[in-house]
């Protein structure tokens, strides 16, 4: 019998590393059979990214490439079509935003029939003035000469991205943000423990985690001002941020003018989430915008209980009564009720929060079938 040739899917990236985005990608490759379909990647970063190791244990390619901003779109597009003639690629998927356009018009040009524009923010970066609304709105139009298939993981971050028409249209689908729910529910219950053993911290210690990078629209100088009003209640208040970014020392630095780096751990981008997520007592994410926010979904599978900004979208609701929105520009007062609300919330039995997160689609066993319909393909 002939052997069946591997189906290839190349994603375009900004780097792999633990962003929301990449994570969803990586948990989709983890789980197809590798067998009969691989993903390869274009990043524009020098560096090795987080994932970029397992990626190639699992038979991935990794592209590197500099970015549409220092190439040009011309060179940028030549890039890609020359990476794009190396194989025959069934559909090139670009995760990276209002510059999705481009990767799309390249494998367009490269005769690759399916084109996909995935849609992960609800934030504009160049502002909100006239001359920058228009440059949206013509990376909007290169996105609909070039894009086959339009696909976000929320109705916001859509309507950011590919604009009215295509919502009123309902010519996108959304796909969903699937975690492995069963890493998070398996973890030991001494989670919490052995982590602040590891710190060096006393075991009375209130756990305020977050998981992000360290950037605007995460928020994290927001966080700083809540633990420093929390602990004007309760000293045994401490923050633990995991992942890294470009504002990481400005916050550093916010915490020692603030007197209270001594309540505040810096983790790094941690393998283990699963075990951090179990051991947090209260998850804030206080976003000034969000896409959808997977780490959400990945707390809550913890049965962690979760303080949010408004801006994250309503869909991360599991319906586990583990939620709380907030409005960003309510006081700190208000946020820091709803933290200590929020600590005294039990922890939901096991099988009610798997039952949760498969029931509202978010089980990436259950939503592989999207992907692969996504790449025009049947269960592989």
């Amino acid at each position: 019998m002939k052997q069946q040739k591997i189906k290839r899917v190349l994603h375009i990236v900004s780097a792999m590393n633990r962003g929301g985005a990449e994570t969803l990608i990586m948990n989709v490759y983890r789980n197809i059979d590798k067998s009969k379909i691989q993903f390869d990647f274009v990043v524009h970063h020098p560096d090795q990214g987080d994932y970029d190791e397992e990626i190639i244990k699992l038979g991935g390619k990794i592209f590197k490439i500099q970015s549409l901003g220092k190439l040009g779109p011309i060179k940028y597009i030549k890039e890609l079509v020359k990476i794009l003639k190396l194989h025959p690629y069934i559909a090139v998927h670009s995760h990276t935003d209002y510059q999705s356009g481009f990767p799309a018009f390249a494998a367009k040009l490269a005769g690759v029939q399916n084109r996909i524009c995935h849609s992960h923010s609800t934030n504009w970066q160049k502002g909100t003035k006239i001359k920058d609304k228009i440059i949206l709105k013509i990376l909007q139009a290169i996105i609909k000469i070039s894009a086959t298939r339009y696909c976000s993981c929320s109705e916001e971050a859509a309507k950011f991205l590919f604009g009215k028409h295509v919502i009123e249209n309902r010519k996108y689908i959304i796909l969903n943000n699937g975690i492995n729910v069963i890493e998070f529910i398996k973890v030991n219950k001494e989670s919490k423990k052995k982590l602040l053993q590891s710190l060096n911290l006393s075991e009375n210690k209130i756990i305020i985690g977050h998981v992000g990078t360290f950037s605007e629209s995460k928020n994290q100088f927001f966080i700083i001002k809540v633990l420093k009003k929390l602990l004007e209640k309760d000293s045994r208040f401490v923050a633990l941020f995991v992942g890294e970014g470009p504002l990481k020392f400005k916050i550093m630095s916010e915490a020692e003018n603030l007197g209270i780096k001594d309540n505040i751990r810096f983790l790094g981008v941690r393998e283990d989430i699963p075990e951090l997520m179990n051991a947090f007592d209260i998850f804030l994410f206080p976003s000034k915008f969000e896409g959808f926010g997977i780490v959400t979904i990945e707390a809550q599978s913890a049965g962690t209980p979760c303080v949010l900004s408004q801006a994250v979208p309503k869909s991360v609701d599991m319906g586990l009564g583990l939620v709380s929105f907030v409005d960003l520009n309510r006081n700190l007062e208000v946020w820091c009720d709803a933290v200590l609300k929020n600590l005294n919330i039990g922890r939901p039995d096991k099988n009610k929060i798997v039952q949760q997160v498969k029931s509202k689609g978010f089980a990436i066993q259950e939503n592989i079938q999207e992907w692969l319909k996504l790449y025009g393909l049947s269960a592989v």
